[in-house]
């Protein structure tokens, strides 16, 4: 039974005792259905992320319970940069986070690209068309902004407001939500993002600063 024929059934319903037994089954139903999200707008599979009657519940501390700062996520940028990033540096790095993703058995997807061309990608299992669509939006937010999905996100929210209410950017199109994180180019600034998705946004944003200052420091040594 769909939505509007139970909602039709329950207007029907007849106060007897079989009336209000089967109303009362029927207020269950609509219940059970009125919380199931929209298939037509995908949310990211992921425990942090629910999508219920259009809003969006998003967890935003790190795995330890400490509450994310902007300025520390700025911080990070100013950290984690390159001194050339060139295809082959592009697949290094898309491979170093694939080889740490499969030894902690993460489902998560991977994407690096550099001046919007995608120079690695990989779906570890457990993953979904879905989550390529996330790495999409969270991108676009990167390009858009030059800062971190999530440190995007993050400032919205240190405003009292919400990405989704005050971008006034197609949400179809962008999240700001955790998981992508600029590749900058020292002395010149961004010039592609890394990112992934299948986790709760602060631990996909937390995979991606660890890994990628992994990657950086053994490049160093």
């Amino acid at each position: 039974m769909g939505l509007r024929d139970a909602q039709r059934a329950v207007g029907r319903a007849r106060p007897d005792d079989r009336g209000a037994c089967r109303a009362r089954r029927l207020r269950d139903l609509l219940h059970r259905t009125a919380g199931r999200a929209d298939p037509r707008r995908p949310h990211e599979r992921r425990p942090g992320v629910a999508g219920h009657r259009g809003r969006l519940h998003v967890r935003t501390r790190e795995p330890g319970g400490r509450a994310v700062n902007s300025e520390e996520l700025l911080a990070q940028e100013r950290r984690l940069q390159f001194t050339r990033f060139g295809n082959d540096v592009a697949i290094e790095l898309g491979l170093h986070l694939l080889d740490a993703a499969r030894e902690q058995g993460l489902p998560i997807a991977i994407s690096v690209q550099r001046n919007g061309h995608r120079l690695f990608h990989a779906s570890l299992p457990g993953t979904s068309p879905d989550n390529d669509r996330w790495l999409e939006r969270k991108t676009r937010v990167v390009d858009r902004f030059g800062h971190s999905s999530f440190y995007v996100g993050t400032t919205f929210r240190e405003k009292g407001t919400t990405f989704e209410a005050e971008s006034r950017l197609d949400q179809d199109l962008y999240a700001a939500h955790g998981g992508v994180f600029p590749v900058i180019l020292r002395g010149t600034g961004p010039v592609g993002t890394v990112g992934v998705s299948g986790l709760p946004q602060a631990e996909d944003h937390e995979f991606v600063v660890t890994q990628l200052e992994s990657f950086l420091n053994s490049r160093d040594a």
